[in-house]
């Protein structure tokens, strides 16, 4: 598992810039529960990073709130799952975070065609009910 993590075909950030953290689940386990530590905690600092360009973390910094990043993953038993779990939510979050903003919609009105037709839809179901009512 130890290796970049690849968030992008243009982002890949070095294993040195992740901290990694393990401790026991909680819950319900067995007998291996009191003794593996299979819950993971995965740290980013975004701040600090030089696998990110400048534009990309002033850009990600902005949309976090926060300079670090901390996932936590104990949903599985065994600790490389949720170290495979951990990193694939990293990667996710970080994507979200660089993604450029989206196009600003650009307002329109109906065309003249579409207000016609939506007038007479709604003239014909009112001819429906008109005519199912008693005279």
């Amino acid at each position: 598992m130890p290796g970049p993590l690849v968030v992008n075909d243009s982002v890949v950030i070095p294993d040195a810039e992740l901290v990694w953290r393990f401790s026991r689940s909680s819950g319900p386990g067995g007998q291996g529960v009191n003794t593996t530590d299979s819950r993971v905690e995965l740290t980013f600092d975004v701040a600090a990073s030089t696998a990110l360009p400048p534009a990309l973390k002033a850009r990600a910094l902005d949309r976090l709130g926060s300079a670090t990043i901390t996932i936590a993953a104990s949903e599985y038993r065994s600790q490389l799952r949720n170290r495979e779990a951990a990193a694939h939510r990293l990667a996710q979050r970080l994507r979200e975070a660089i993604a450029p903003p989206p196009k600003r919609r650009r307002p329109t009105k109906p065309s003249r065609g579409a207000v016609e037709r939506r007038i007479a839809t709604k003239k014909h179901r009112a001819d429906l009910k008109r005519l199912r009512r008693d005279p």
